[in-house]
């Protein structure tokens, strides 16, 4: 039986430990010297010191995730995986699309294109092959009955829509998961925005949400203006593409009537929770935001239109100088920033969050501002997914 600290299965283990090397466990009896410890440490991808010796990563691996609900965010999540040299897919679960329409669905996005960054062909019913890299397939509606553990997955993706709040998403730890990302907003998981407040992550968190799309391109943004500049209040509008829940022609909609009209024909109000969901994510803006949605007839991106008052005085260009210098600094890869003349088209498979356009927001004085931030609500957010997965896999 392999002991508690591993050392018998595994020599190199003792460079984990935070209470000190075991001599013997690697140079027999004899203490090795710091300077050998330090090199051997910094060649397995481990940080050494004195006091302290922590993993980079635990596994030595990549991190092994699989995704439950193949739809446009886990189609989308797979893709990003796929594209990534430390994350690996390993399972794919949806029980209402057949291995062969996974495999089609996967390879032609009207939006994103022909996957061709592998060839993708079947084994067999229950695997999918990405060049010669197996990926196995389940079609399980009990989420308990999905066995994550024996296809080595890690951290699943939970992007059904269905199993949104911690009991429903749980069920994935029973098959063998470690930690769940929902990829949606949660009322009850703990909801968190890379680039915004990931580090408050704790690694006894095992289920968490990536909030939403449009809280992922507000968030930043709303950081920036209220670290620089204070919000007093604002409002937030996002005028959003067209999703999977709309309708192709004027049908039942019980709960919202306006939401039952055809999506390709109308530009639809609707309600979100996204700018209220800054308020989680960032408590010093608990209760100064709210917002609404336009629901429009494009099929990807999305742009959002904050309108804030701000507690110190600052004119339009001393507040995009502000946020052109995040972008360039702790928020690149999340916050972009613009000044060109674009249109939404242009930021189909734009990986950053939130695109600040320069050119498009006003000022009614130095109090009130109207900034612009776009976001591919699809591609952006899905890349946010697997960079909080690999957060969590550092914590």
């Amino acid at each position: 039986m392999e002991s508690k600290s591993g050392l018998e299965s595994n020599p190199f283990t003792v460079l984990t430990s935070c209470h000190g090397p075991n001599p013997a466990a690697v140079h027999g009896k004899h203490f090795p010297s710091f300077a050998f410890l330090f090199s051997l440490s910094l060649s397995l991808n481990y940080l050494f010191t004195p006091e302290i010796c922590v993993p980079l990563r635990t596994t030595m691996g990549k991190i092994k995730i699989g995704i439950n609900g193949f739809g446009r965010i886990g189609r989308l999540v797979a893709r990003v995986a796929l594209q990534s040299d430390d994350v690996e897919l390993v399972a794919v679960n949806d029980p209402f699309i057949t291995t062969d329409y996974m495999t089609y669905m996967f390879k032609y996005d009207t939006v994103h294109g022909q996957y061709k960054h592998h060839e993708i062909s079947i084994k067999d019913n229950k695997t999918l092959l990405f060049g010669e890299k197996p990926v196995t397939v389940f079609g399980i509606r009990n989420p308990e009955e999905i066995p994550w553990g024996e296809a080595g997955a890690e951290y699943v993706v939970e992007s059904t829509g269905v199993f949104t709040d911690k009991d429903k998403a749980a069920a994935h730890l029973k098959g063998g998961a470690k930690k769940v990302v929902i990829s949606a907003p949660s009322k009850d998981a703990p909801m968190f925005v890379v680039g915004v407040n990931e580090k408050e992550y704790k690694p006894e968190l095992n289920i968490v949400s990536n909030a939403s799309c449009t809280t992922n391109c507000l968030a930043p943004l709303a950081k920036v203006i209220n670290d620089r500049f204070g919000i007093v209040e604002g409002l937030m509008t996002t005028v959003h593409s067209i999703t999977a829940t709309q309708k192709t022609v004027d049908g039942p909609s019980a709960k919202d009537w306006r939401g039952g009209r055809a999506a390709s024909f109308n530009i639809i109000p609707s309600s979100t929770g996204a700018a209220k969901a800054v308020g989680k994510v960032l408590p010093a803006l608990n209760g100064k935001l709210t917002g609404m949605a336009f629901r429009v007839p494009t099929v990807d991106v999305s742009v959002v239109d904050l309108t804030v008052r701000i507690e110190k005085a600052a004119s339009y260009e001393d507040i995009k100088a502000a946020i052109k210098e995040e972008s360039e600094g702790k928020l690149k890869g999340i916050l972009g920033y613009t000044d060109e003349d674009l249109v939404s088209t242009d930021f189909i498979g734009d990986s950053r969050s939130s695109i600040f356009d320069a050119k498009a927001g006003i000022a009614l004085n130095d109090n009130f501002i109207k900034l612009v931030t776009w976001y591919d609500n699809e591609w952006g957010y899905s890349n946010r997914v697997v960079d909080l997965i690999r957060h969590i896999a550092k914590a």
